[in-house]
């Protein structure tokens, strides 16, 4: 008799996300097994305005922004636990609190992670046996702010937290658990030797991770590192290289001396905006990667001193919750220990958002003042974006013209002298951003390039933007710049919908895509043609390539990982916005096992490219064998970027080529095996009544023929001003109308077609639709 397998909850980690999910998790591998969905753990209505309150989701600690005192962000001495428990109170200030504790246990099958009821204090549904059960408490605080003096409402939020023991250090635990600060990415290491056992990107902020213990929930010791920190690391500690940061080691003990002395690692506020939201919680960055605003005051991270913060008895509560609280002299202006690390959880690796811009640069630059570097110019509230290592992109100007300044920080000028050097050598095409100059002064390197529209993403996100311009267009034209930069042996290494931008329209109203952010090209040298990974892996999760994450001896990626993360790209745009690899939580996970699926095709793209046409691209682009993915210069062949005119004329050069080819030839076998399915049987049944009595009247088609179809599509197509008007309604116009008559009722046809006559890529005729032998 087969017995099913049971999942033990000993062998189960917990994991609790900021959107509200708590997983269950494989200790060896960090696969979720199941989830737990609740609502966020930390909900703030979206009508309430700024300034307001900034809560910590780790512990419900709060921090305000901005205030009458312009201290900038600041610890309050209280929790929301702590408010919901001396609620009702009023403040000095005249703000009155009210709050809300509710308690529940979940009930749930650590096989399946179903729920076999939920405990109130208003329900007690009775329990069907199973052993063993688990029983997560999850306690609901919700704080709301009333103000006396405005007779309005202050501020509200709901605040969640699971009920776990917190971690004794003499529990014998051998790992530990780093997790960012700024998406869901956390790292298992052995706590002992300090080996990466796992990684796993759950999708959300981790919160919290737990154990197993006694049917109930203890925390697991896990330390919060800022995003770019924690994978600075990562591929530090994997590097055979010797340099300083290479010998990090992943001893969680180490991470925590080193956090203590400040040496490699600083304690950093990181604030972070979930939905319509802010939040602030604290986390560990690397001295090389922080973004340290000049001038900006913080009080403590660690709070104000709450000695004169007393609690009488209930209703009178003596406490100040808003920037009134007072600080100890010089607590604000020293600089040691009071980074601060702005973010935003995203898919990608931005660590600062716009909603927080215009307060910090009015604190660290002086809002207006136009800042002269050489021939640069620039004003630091004109914020473009951002990028990684607190690289900021500005609005500037160069000679006069307009243009965008990239500003890169000290420990980054040997990436930006590469990246200059490489848009020297590769800016002359019209589909690579373009640059105009390099200067410096005492603090940073600043970069002036080509001003652009938008990011490829944003035009995806919101088209009606740029409804002028045509999506297939915009791809193949990054292909032609992706083609161009190939052509002299430099790998982009980090292609994604944000590095490809839109210029500003020309004096033609012309808008190029162009491909942007060198920051991580590798120029291979002359006599190779691949490059290795001894200073860490390059690119953004969910766009690498596998071979890049293949750990196999001799692993040396090509510039097919260009092309890789452009198919990933091409069905971005085509599909609106999705990923063959699904959503961001899985996506790298996909990759690396080949899981895909193509099954969301923009509605208005099929006239000019069927879906069978642009699937066998991007399927030949995102191929799990780098050796199996065309070049560049064969993907611009291909037939997704043929206009409805090269496709009839390609149909009708093919027609001609085998118009008096004997039944038995190599072509015409090639052309007619599998034709059934091309021609759905028989193509004269799916053709229109008028079509199908103009064809009767002149010869004989054989209707189980591709190559009889493409002789009526040659035959109508020369002889379409002589059609009867009715003929020529149901075929449409030229060469739009009738090619889309034709491929939308054989999708198979033009990819079947190409694939036959590829024999033949070498006679001239064929020249204009594949690539010569010798090229590839």
């Amino acid at each position: 008799r087969r017995v099913r397998s049971v999942t033990l909850p000993e062998s189960l980690l917990f994991v609790s996300t900021l959107d509200g999910n708590l997983h269950a998790v494989s200790k060896q591998s960090g696969d979720i097994k199941w989830t737990l969905r609740e609502d966020p753990i930390i909900q703030v209505p979206v009508y309430l305005t700024e300034p307001g309150f900034l809560p910590d989701p780790n512990d419900g600690s709060l921090y305000v922004l901005g205030g009458k005192h312009k201290e900038g962000l600041m610890k309050l001495p209280f929790t929301i636990p702590e408010l919901v428990q001396s609620a009702p109170c009023r403040s000095s200030d005249g703000i009155l609190y009210t709050g809300k504790k509710q308690d529940v246990w979940f009930v749930v099958d650590p096989e399946t992670g179903e729920k076999q009821t939920s405990l109130t204090t208003s329900s007690t549904e009775s329990i069907c046996p199973n052993t063993p059960l688990l029983y997560i408490g999850r306690t609901e605080y919700v704080v709301t702010m009333f103000d006396t003096k405005t007779q309005e409402l202050r501020w509200n939020a709901t605040y969640n937290d699971y009920s776990a023991p917190p971690y004794d250090e003499k529990q014998d635990y051998k790992m530990a658990h780093l997790v960012s600060s700024g998406d869901g990415l956390v790292v298992t290491v052995d706590r002992e030797s300090g080996d990466v056992l796992w990684s796993q990107n759950y999708g959300s902020p981790v919160i919290g991770v737990y154990l197993y213990s006694g049917d109930s929930l203890r925390h697991a010791p896990h330390l919060s590192l800022a995003m770019e920190t924690l994978r600075f690391l990562t591929f530090s500690s994997t590097s055979d290289q010797t340099d300083a940061h290479s010998t990090l080691k992943w001893s969680y003990q180490f991470v925590k001396e080193q956090a203590s002395a400040q040496a490699q690692l600083v304690p950093t506020l990181y604030v972070g905006k979930l939905d319509s939201h802010l939040y602030a919680s604290t986390s560990l960055v690397h001295q090389g990667v922080s973004l340290v605003p000049r001038g900006l005051t913080l009080a403590r991270i660690e709070g104000p001193v709450t000695a004169e913060v007393t609690v009488r008895k209930r209703g009178e509560c003596e406490i100040t919750p808003s920037t009134d609280v007072r600080y100890p002299p010089g607590s604000t202006n020293s600089r040691k220990n009071h980074w601060l690390l702005i973010g935003k959880y995203i898919e990608t690796h931005s660590i600062v958002f716009p909603l927080l811009h215009s307060f910090f640069l009015c604190l660290s630059e002086g809002n207006s003042e136009e800042v002269q570097v050489g021939k640069i110019s620039f004003t630091p509230a004109e914020v473009l974006g951002h990028g990684t290592a607190g690289t900021f992109v500005f609005r500037g100007k160069f000679d006069g013209r307009h243009v965008a300044v990239k500003r890169i920080l000290p420990e980054c000028f040997e990436v930006a002298e590469r990246e200059v050097q490489l848009l020297r050598e590769s800016d002359t095409h019209p589909n690579v951003i373009r640059y105009f100059c390099t200067e410096r002064d005492r603090l940073f390197t600043y970069i002036a390039i080509e001003l652009c529209a938008a990011t490829l993403q944003q035009y995806v996100e919101d088209p009606s933007c740029f409804s002028e311009l045509s999506p297939i267009t915009l791809l193949e034209q990054t292909m032609c710049g992706l083609s161009h930069l190939h052509s002299l042996n430099i790998v982009h290494r980090d292609l994604k919908p944000r590095n490809i931008l839109l210029s500003s329209p020309s004096a033609l109203g012309r808008v190029r895509a162009l491909i942007s952010d060198f920051g991580l090209c590798k120029k291979i040298p002359d006599g190779r043609s691949s490059f290795s990974l001894r200073s860490g892996i390059p690119g953004t999760e969910g766009w690498i390539a596998p071979e890049v994450l293949r750990d196999t001896p001799g692993n040396k990626p090509t510039a097919a990982v260009d092309v890789f993360s452009a198919g990933c790209v091409f069905y971005y745009v085509v599909s609106r916005g999705q990923h063959p690899f699904g959503d961001a939580l899985r996506r790298q996970v996909n990759i690396l096992s080949g899981e895909y699926s193509l099954s969301h095709f923009m509605e208005d793209i099929h006239v000019k490219s069927p879906d069978d046409v642009m699937r066998d691209l991007i399927e030949q682009m995102i191929s799990a064998e780098a050796e199996s993915r065309p070049s560049t210069a064969c993907v611009l062949k291909h037939p997704f970027f043929w206009s409805p005119e090269k496709q009839l004329l390609f149909f009708q050069d093919v027609s001609d080529r085998i118009e008096k080819e004997p039944a038995e030839s190599l072509i015409v076998v090639r052309l007619e095996t599998a034709g059934r399915a091309v021609v759905r049987t028989n193509w004269r049944m799916h053709i229109s009544v008028p079509l199908q009595t103009d064809l009767r009247r002149f010869r004989t088609y054989k209707g189980n023929s591709v190559r009889d179809l493409l002789r009526a599509m040659r035959n109508k197509k020369h002889h379409y001003h002589e059609l009867p008007p009715e003929v020529q309604e149901t075929l449409g116009e030229l060469p739009e109308g009738f090619v889309s008559y034709f491929t939308s009722r054989f999708p198979r046809l033009l990819m079947h077609t190409h694939a036959a006559l590829h024999i033949c890529s070498h006679e001239r005729l064929f020249h204009p639709y594949y690539l010569p032998p010798t090229s590839k």
